[in-house]
Order: structure tokens, then C-alpha cells, then sequence
């Protein structure tokens, strides 16, 4: 019993050092193998063909922040939902009445942030 146990963490350590040996050793080959022809046009800042202008350290507004984390928000709860729509028949009424719980907090959070005018474009 004890035996099984053991061969497999040493399955699961025998995979996992492949899985880092496959994703180093295309990084050390290209390191040793890889021609190195430094010049002014390799460390050059490339944006669209274009040569950059301005600040590289530009701040953005706190709205973009907004509108990042009103989308994660939302992309998370499809997260819950999916699983849900896929088993919902089997709960019955309650599995229903919790996702509508669920879905008008996410609601009244969506409202107030309306309200609030974080999605309006200034």
C-alpha cells in the first residue's frame, strides 16, 4: 500500500522534471547556439515601425483600471455560471433561485458602478 503511494510521487517527480527539462533545454540550446550579432538597431526600441516618441513612462487613468477589473469581474462570473447551466436540472428549484441570488448582487454591483459613472467615457 505504502509502495503504490510512493511510485506514484516518484511518477509525479519523474513528469514534472521532464516538463522542466523540455521547457529549459530549448532556452539553454538557443542560449549556446544562437548567433550574437549586437549592434545599434538590436537594442533600438521598436513600436510598428515607427520610432517611438514621448515618455515610456506614461501614467494612465484610473478609469482603465475600472474598466480592467469590472471585466475580470464579470469574466469570472462565466466562470461560475457555465457549470452551473450544465447541471442545474439535477439541483432543481434551489440551484435556480441561488444563481438568481448570485447574478443580482453581481447586478446591483454593475448598477452602482453605472450609477457612480465608472463606465462613462470623459
Amino acid at each position: 500500500m505504502t509502495e503504490t503511494y510512493l511510485q506514484q510521487y516518484v511518477l509525479i517527480g519523474l513528469l514534472g522534471g521532464v516538463a522542466i527539462v523540455l521547457g529549459a533545454l530549448p532556452l539553454i540550446l538557443a542560449k549556446l547556439v544562437a548567433p550574437k550579432k549586437p549592434g545599434p538597431s538590436k537594442f533600438a526600441p521598436y513600436e510598428c515601425g515607427l520610432e517611438s516618441s514621448g515618455d515610456p513612462w506614461m501614467q494612465f487613468r484610473v478609469q482603465y483600471y475600472t474598466y480592467a477589473l469590472l471585466f475580470v469581474l464579470f469574466d469570472v462570473e462565466v466562470v461560475f455560471i457555465y457549470p452551473w447551466a450544465l447541471v442545474w436540472k439535477a439541483f432543481g428549484p434551489v440551484a435556480l433561485a441561488e444563481m438568481a441570488v448570485f447574478l443580482a448582487v453581481l447586478g446591483v454591483g454593475l448598477g452602482y458602478a453605472w450609477r457612480k459613472g465608472v463606465l462613462e467615457w470623459s
